[in-house]
């Protein structure tokens, strides 16, 4: 199963509520695609100020690598290291550049697929009676309240006991 980051777009003049076909889920995970064609990929995802960096970057370490005098092996070593790099922050990189275009973060979906997790995410969505309540307030699965915790937020107070919890006696108590 997978983890989706779900953002909801900027709504345009004349919208009043946003666009359900235009929210996008993004995979939390390492991505094959940045990892094997990292401009190509910045550029589908218009992350345009990701992909100066990565330029400026591997630019930057190709002239050191060069300067230093390192074989072509370790050229090759550290290229792909820095190309691994990408593939594991892909999803930071695009949840940086949606946030950066005024996209909001609304929510984290589990699924098996991104079509499951859309189905799921949506289904939540539709019945948004239960997102402004406590988690008591909420719904069961059933349909029916829950009932409340009286421990649930309150802190509780220390009680001395005089049984030994964990493996340590109380200080003083015969052995």
């Amino acid at each position: 199963m997978s983890i989706y980051t779900v953002y909801e777009p900027p709504l345009k003049a004349h919208e009043s509520a946003p666009d359900p076909e235009r929210f996008v889920f993004v995979r939390d995970g390492f991505s094959f695609w940045a990892f094997l064609l990292a401009p190509w990929w910045m550029l589908r995802h218009r992350l345009w100020l990701a992909l100066v960096c990565y330029v400026i970057l591997a630019v930057a370490l190709s002239v050191a690598l060069r300067l230093i005098g390192t074989s072509a092996a370790v050229a090759i070593i550290a290229g792909a290291l820095f190309s691994l790099l990408v593939g594991f922050e892909a999803a930071t990189l695009r949840r940086f550049g949606l946030a950066r275009r005024g996209w909001r973060n609304v929510g984290i979906v589990v699924g098996d697929d991104v079509e499951s997790a859309e189905r799921r995410f949506f289904d939540a969505w539709a019945n948004k009676s239960w997102v402004n309540k406590s988690w008591a307030e909420r719904p069961s699965v059933d349909g029916a309240s829950r009932a409340s915790s009286p421990a649930m937020g309150v802190p509780m107070a220390r009680r001395p006991s005089s049984e030994v919890i964990g493996l340590f006696p109380q200080p003083g108590a015969p052995r």
